[in-house]
């Protein structure tokens, strides 16, 4: 009884812990003034970090919306490659920041040939990054992105394994996880000019990336 006792108070205790850190977030956003904003978190690698794509989005959003820019330069979705997102400090930060809508373009850096060897847990750590946010209290709405083309391998990344790989494992997750999906690939395939270096879009090429974003995620008649 004594034993029956003591778990009883100890489940009760982490009951109420965990009620305690969500009374937290949500009055630090609150004070934050997000509270009555659609909060968006812009997931990725350095072509979200590095570039206007998320204030882009964020001015075609208008000022119902607050957009927060998580992308973090060289991530992979594998998870035992060199620098997975899920162990940055972006990724706590993003899931801190319980969005309403969640983009993630990430699959770019997984094209290294380096990283060749762990594609075959691409698809299970996507999805383990997905339901990472799914599990949120803010029950984020979530868009998985195809990254824009890599135009060449200047960068050390692999132009074919992107397109006959990686792609093809985005769709499959997208499949499975019944997620919608951003084709920024096919809007982008046509302007290799907007790429100085192949992979990283210019302010024109990030501003087309917020266009097709803008298009996708407003077609489901969000406020």
């Amino acid at each position: 009884m004594k034993r029956r006792t003591v778990l009883l108070a100890a489940a009760v205790a982490i009951i109420i812990v965990s009620a305690g850190v969500t009374t937290v977030v949500l009055q630090t956003l609150k004070d934050d003034g997000l509270s009555s904003k659609i909060r968006v978190a812009c997931v990725g690698d350095s072509i979200t970090k590095g570039t206007f794509y998320p204030s882009d989005l964020s001015r075609l959003l208008g000022t119902n919306y607050t957009v927060r820019n998580f992308g973090v330069g060289g991530a992979t979705v594998s998870l035992s490659a060199g620098k997975p997102y899920m162990n940055q400090p972006e990724f706590e930060d993003a899931k801190a920041f319980q969005p309403n809508i969640v983009i993630i373009m990430l699959g770019a850096n997984d094209a290294l040939p380096s990283h060749h060897n762990y594609n075959a847990t691409f698809i299970p750590d996507y999805i383990k990054l997905i339901e990472a946010f799914e599990a949120l209290a803010s029950k984020p709405q979530i868009w998985i992105v195809k990254p824009p083309p890599i135009f060449n391998n200047g960068t050390g990344l692999s132009t074919q394994f992107f397109e006959q790989t990686i792609l093809p494992d985005i769709e499959a997750v997208a499949n499975h996880t019944h997620l919608p999906l951003i084709d920024v690939y096919s809007a982008l395939v046509a302007y290799p000019n907007y790429f100085p270096d192949g992979v990283h879009p210019n302010p024109t090429g990030a501003q087309l990336i917020a266009d097709v974003v803008y298009s996708a995620i407003t077609q489901n008649n969000l406020p």
